[in-house]
């Protein structure tokens, strides 16, 4: 007797992976800016005194917000 294998999965999308998280992001919710190092957060600074120029956090809002 012969049976065949069925594979119910041939013509699924393939699931896309969330991409690591490497750098300096603005997380809106905590008002933070958050570094993350291969996925994990890593070090934290509220926006609030934080030591950075305001150009610069101005633009990590605008183009790096979680």
């Amino acid at each position: 007797m012969i049976y065949h294998q069925l594979d119910m999965f041939a013509d699924a999308e393939p699931e896309t992976a969330a991409p690591v998280l490497n750098g300096m992001y603005y997380e809106q919710v905590t008002d933070m800016f958050v570094s993350f190092v291969l996925g994990k957060r890593h070090y934290q600074e509220p926006a609030k005194g934080c030591q950075w120029t305001k150009d610069w956090q101005e633009k990590t809002k605008r183009e790096r917000s979680i």
